[in-house]
């Protein structure tokens, strides 16, 4: 079979990782006799210093009549400067919106033989397996009216906090379609005390729940899951949230498997059946400082990569032979330095990328 990908390296240790993961992904064409056509373009910064804007039209274009796009970070200290017109960051949410990838997955998965690499206890994080299902195209980040203005008293500021009846059930239905696979548990996350949007989300959740008398359906308000994310993790599986409390909650949650370092996400274009349009990408940032020394983790973007298979290439055998690659080699003691414990052996990102290709080659 043939595919298409866009390829968006972005910033700082974005393209040393995406090198590692299109290298697995190479080997698995090769492997499965598949074909992946790449498609290179650039985002964030690097477009701001080469083209003007974090995200040029035609790059926006080529992402569209790809079948998948895989990108790597964006940002840095660089672009950092509050006042600037244009930031990095403008560009993942113009390719978010102009793709419409309304839902985020992210995965948190804590592995058997990394349990000793987090800030909590063992027994608390073991057997931790669950899906965040964030919204991702509306919310504070995109609401309106949205500016910054000076008063005789001073000045102030506002973000807009808007969804619409169409943009919560979108998102529902894909976190209840998630849980049907799983263990059939759904926990709608919210601030229903407060905020009139979450009452409409908590109103729309339950109404939707009626399509899906199978899945347990559980509302929670943010503050409690996040207390619950360091209490009882094993006990949650999947959690549907809207745009900003995902944002904040996955990467408390990244803290579970030891690392950002370990977590890959997808973002889809609709409910994952067959083959999704999605865009995939590790959950961490581009990490300036650890740029072009050979020390990022690249199985954040490994694992999207098998995400990227599975949801948007319905290749489920290949997308395992990526996972059972990266868990073969993390129990043969190979670690990178984010995930370095005592006894290990430490690697290198391209030595960590070529350990788990040639595993996946067997």
């Amino acid at each position: 079979m043939e595919f298409d990908v866009a390829v968006l390296p972005g910033d700082g240790i974005g393209p040393e990782v995406i090198a590692q993961a299109l290298k697995v992904l190479q080997t698995v064409g090769e492997k499965f006799g598949h074909s992946f056509h790449l498609h290179d373009g650039l985002i964030g910064g690097v477009a701001i210093d080469t083209l003007g804007t974090a995200l040029s039209d035609e790059t926006l274009k080529m992402c569209r009549q790809c079948d998948a796009v895989l990108l790597g970070a964006v940002g840095g200290s660089k672009w950092d400067d509050p006042q600037a017109k244009i930031h990095p960051e403008d560009g993942l949410l113009a390719l978010r919106k102009g793709l419409a990838l309304f839902a985020n997955l992210r995965p948190i998965k804590v592995f058997p033989m990394l349990v000793d690499s987090t800030n909590l206890k063992p027994e608390v994080i073991k057997g931790v397996d669950l899906v965040v299902v964030r919204e991702l195209t509306g919310g504070l980040y995109f609401g309106q009216p949205k500016k910054q203005w000076q008063t005789p008293e001073g000045r102030q500021a506002v973000d807009t906090m808007a969804y619409s009846e169409m943009e919560i059930e979108r998102i529902l239905r894909v976190g209840f379609e998630l849980a049907l696979n799983r263990r059939k548990k759904l926990i709608s996350v919210d601030k229903a005390n407060v905020l009139q949007s979450s009452r409409l989300w908590r109103q729309i959740a339950i109404e939707i729940s009626a399509d899906y008398p199978d899945v347990e359906l559980q509302h929670m308000l943010v503050d409690a899951c996040a207390m619950r994310f360091i209490q009882r993790p094993a006990d949650l599986d999947v959690l549907v949230t809207e745009n900003m409390f995902g944002d904040i909650l996955t990467d408390e949650a990244s803290m579970l498997a030891g690392s950002m370092g370990m977590l890959p996400s997808a973002s889809l274009a609709g409910v994952p059946r067959g083959r999704t349009f999605g865009m995939y990408e590790p959950i961490h940032g581009s990490a300036p400082s650890r740029a072009g020394q050979n020390l990022a983790n690249p199985i954040a973007t490994i694992l999207s990569v098998a995400m990227m298979l599975r949801y948007s290439f319905a290749l489920e055998t290949e997308s395992q032979t990526i996972e059972n690659a990266v868990l073969a080699i993390l129990e043969q003691g190979y670690r990178t330095y984010d995930i370095m414990s005592e006894g290990k052996i430490r690697v290198g990102t391209k030595e960590m990328g070529d350990l788990i290709a040639q595993k996946v080659r067997g």
